[in-house]
């Protein structure tokens, strides 16, 4: 059903992190596992209020030896490196670039990992991850419906706080759900396999209105219903 025309290459691949209450032990738990020399680019999203005092450079640093920064705006994407942002801000991709929003001042729902990971998949498509760990709400829910990379959530009875994962895990479009030491691992193996088979969803040629017609009949004889999930993870 698809065809390949071309080999893909390695590609930086940016990896956003979506965590609220509880998140800081999930962040250590994930980054404990990170290999030192990793060749992503991890994105770290978190509710924070404007006047907070975040310690969270210091705490992580406890758990890696990766390179932390606090984002600047205009800003690159480096490899290997950990990125966090200022307490003031939003963050969003701009032209592969860091660009720094104010949050809203007044009281409208402000939902930075939504926005993080719409602009993520916006800029990276297959080449990103989006991954909710522990925290209270929805954020995130709708970031990971962008067509992009995979989405990985952590294991929700694990979590401190399950709300976010849970709330992501009802969209059907979790990837993954596994332990939170786990998911290093596996963001791993995944892009190591898609580079291997040389997978690029944009190179592909497929017959929608077939791979409709095969989901159907999945629907009908399995009750599993994948109408939802990405077009890249059901092809691969």
């Amino acid at each position: 059903m698809t065809t390949n025309s071309k080999t893909n290459k390695a590609t930086h691949v940016i990896v956003g992190i979506g965590a609220s209450a509880g998140g800081l032990q999930a962040l250590n738990d994930f980054f404990d596992n990170v290999p030192t020399a990793s060749l992503y680019s991890y994105i770290v999203v978190q509710h924070l209020s404007p006047d907070h005092k975040s310690l969270m450079a210091e705490l992580l640093r406890k758990n890696t030896k990766i390179p932390i920064e606090v984002i600047e705006n205009g800003g690159e994407i480096k490899a290997n490196c950990i990125y966090l942002i200022p307490p003031t801000n939003n963050l969003v991709i701009e032209d592969g670039k860091f660009k720094l929003l104010e949050k809203p001042k007044d009281k409208t729902l402000n939902l930075p990992i939504d926005l993080f990971f719409e602009s993520l998949a916006n800029h990276g498509k297959e080449h990103c991850a989006g991954i909710i760990l522990s925290g209270t709400g929805s954020d995130g829910s709708r970031g990971i419906r962008a067509k992009g990379g995979v989405v990985m959530v952590q294991q929700p009875d694990q979590a401190k706080f399950d709300g976010m994962p849970r709330n992501a895990i009802k969209t059907g479009l979790a990837d993954y759900i596994v332990p939170v030491e786990r998911i290093s691992d596996e963001l791993s193996n995944y892009f190591e396999a898609q580079s291997s088979i040389g997978f690029d969803a944009e190179l592909y040629q497929y017959d929608e209105q077939l791979l409709k017609d095969i989901l159907a009949v999945l629907k009908t004889n399995t009750a599993l219903d994948f109408s939802l999930y990405k077009r890249p993870t059901l092809l691969r």
